[in-house]
């Protein structure tokens, strides 16, 4: 009898049980342990923070954002950020959240370019202030359904763009964000991967950002979230509100069409 022939199809179909297993019993513990913190997230303080940023006058003209415009009428934050991003006629061009509080703090406020997008992201200790007022607009639509318009020819370019550059395959490792977000169960160590192009799991991951990120003690908008891809497949970090994030956003967004929007959210 081929004892060999036996036993390694054996050893082989119990060592792929015992992975997926040990898999499955990560995943779990991961959200158990996201449980555990999700009635007290720290988010929180980065709203009241943001809500105070909002209403707080500002810049050489010692006015408020409370006249911005973000899609739903000047001062509108309930639901907005569901239907971003999305074109601005007084803009001429499709903005995500980010871009378009540049646009407020700018023509509003009266600050320069620098002044607006200073310290967009926190670090060594300084707060950004565009991520709390994220924060803030981001909680006013929680509980409702992602709706990003594509009825403007502009934003459907834009779409096509981020359909494009979610699919470019470049840098050292010829990546793209494909390569990790598009085909189902995929995953790095214990970190399951969304599959972007599935829309349960575009639902499920776009309408978690912005989060607390524990491991880094901050929220971290999607503007953050989408550096940090593009810097793990080794291409150049995209400029800060740029109109390729913007598309790519428009992208990710429209794919999690319909889905409950639920953020801030907490991560690890």
């Amino acid at each position: 009898m081929n004892w060999r022939g036996l036993v390694l199809p054996a050893v082989a179909a119990s060592a792929a049980a015992t992975f997926a297993h040990a898999q499955t019993s990560a995943t779990d513990e991961i959200a158990k342990y996201r449980q555990m913190l999700a009635d007290g997230n720290p988010a929180e303080l980065w709203e009241m923070r943001g809500e105070e940023l909002w209403k707080k006058k500002a810049g050489p003209k010692n006015v408020s954002l409370e006249q911005c415009d973000l899609g739903k009428g000047a001062g509108v934050v309930k639901g907005a950020y569901v239907e971003l991003p999305r074109y601005f006629k007084d803009a001429g061009k499709v903005m995500d959240l980010e871009q378009r509080l540049i646009n407020c703090r700018m023509n509003l406020q009266g600050l320069t370019y620098e002044e607006a997008t200073k310290q967009h992201f926190a670090s060594q200790g300084k707060p950004s202030d565009i991520e709390a007022i994220v924060s803030y607009i981001t909680a006013e639509s929680r509980g409702m359904k992602m709706a990003v318009p594509t009825g403007h020819p502009a934003e459907k370019a834009a779409y096509e763009a981020g359909k494009k550059i979610f699919f470019y395959r470049a840098g050292a490792h010829d990546f793209s964000c494909a390569t990790c977000h598009g085909a189902d169960g995929q995953r790095i160590r214990l970190q399951e991967l969304p599959n972007m192009l599935n829309p349960k799991n575009a639902q499920a991951a776009y309408t978690t950002w912005p989060a607390y990120r524990v491991s880094q003690g901050e929220v971290r908008t999607m503007q953050h979230r989408l550096n940090d891809c593009f810097r793990q497949q080794r291409f150049p970090v995209p400029g800060y509100a740029s109109d390729a994030i913007t598309a790519l956003t428009m992208f990710l967004a429209k794919n999690a069409e319909g889905g409950e929007y639920n953020a801030p959210a907490l991560k690890r």
